[in-house]
């Protein structure tokens, strides 16, 4: 089955505040075993446009990372998140399938 993966691109506004956020979306990514892959290390836009923060998540499958979004505990955490930051997030399916 292929894994689910949140893929975030965010600007934060208010960096004391966004700590809250971090420190409260610790609980759904532990209840949902969310794995960052990318937490907003160095990067180079080659095309297109961007956010100053990249942040990809991944989970077990995409029904686990569905759920995780809209769960309570993530909920909470959202709105912190909104009221220190613009971003925009999707939540994708993973592929398994031949490679190259």
């Amino acid at each position: 089955m292929p894994k689910g993966y949140w893929i975030a691109s965010v600007d934060v506004n208010d960096p004391d505040g966004y700590k809250a956020y971090v420190a409260a979306n610790a609980a759904a990514f532990r209840k949902y075993g969310a794995k960052f892959i990318v937490r907003g290390g160095r990067f180079e836009l080659r095309e297109g446009t961007s956010r100053s923060r990249n942040v990809v998540l991944e989970f077990k499958d995409y029904a686990t990372a569905l759920a995780c979004y809209d769960s309570p505990e993530y909920r909470a955490a959202h709105a912190l998140r909104q009221a220190n930051s613009t971003a925009n997030l999707l939540i994708i399916e993973g592929y398994d399938g031949d490679q190259p």
